[in-house]
């Protein structure tokens, strides 16, 4: 296997930016994004979001391309989730890809993690949060 040590941070938003994602549903979408994540020999390092979107940081490995990554994580989990809660649950078809460098990912990975208070203290990085 090589060695790979690219870093991304995603963002996409529900279908209309409609706060679709509640607690029980959260729950849920990280554990089937990490499932997913897992069968395509993707690496998380965080999971966050609020009700109207979802913020990952992720290292994929090079048999996959970053449409395709992200094409699967949001495809299957987005199946996943409309058979377990029903059809409100869809994701936009847009998305935000940053990529960044290894001495940056425990900044990423807290910002990520760290959605809520961010949302509520208004403490966010306007450059890479959902218009």
């Amino acid at each position: 296997m090589p060695r790979w040590r690219p870093f991304y941070h995603l963002v996409w938003s529900t279908d209309g930016r409609r706060p679709l994602i509640a607690p029980s549903i959260e729950a849920a979408a990280h554990r089937e994004l990490r499932a997913i994540a897992d069968r395509c020999d993707i690496l998380v390092h965080a999971i966050g979001g609020i009700e109207d979107h979802s913020h990952l940081v992720i290292s994929i490995p090079p048999k996959l391309s970053v449409a395709d990554a992200v094409q699967r994580l949001k495809g299957s989990s987005s199946h996943a989730l409309r058979a377990e809660f029903g059809d409100a649950i869809k994701w936009q078809s847009e998305y935000s890809v940053d990529s960044f460098s290894e001495r940056h990912l425990p900044t990423v990975i807290a910002y990520v993690e760290n959605q809520r208070q961010h949302h509520q203290n208004k403490t966010l990085i306007a450059s890479i949060e959902p218009d």
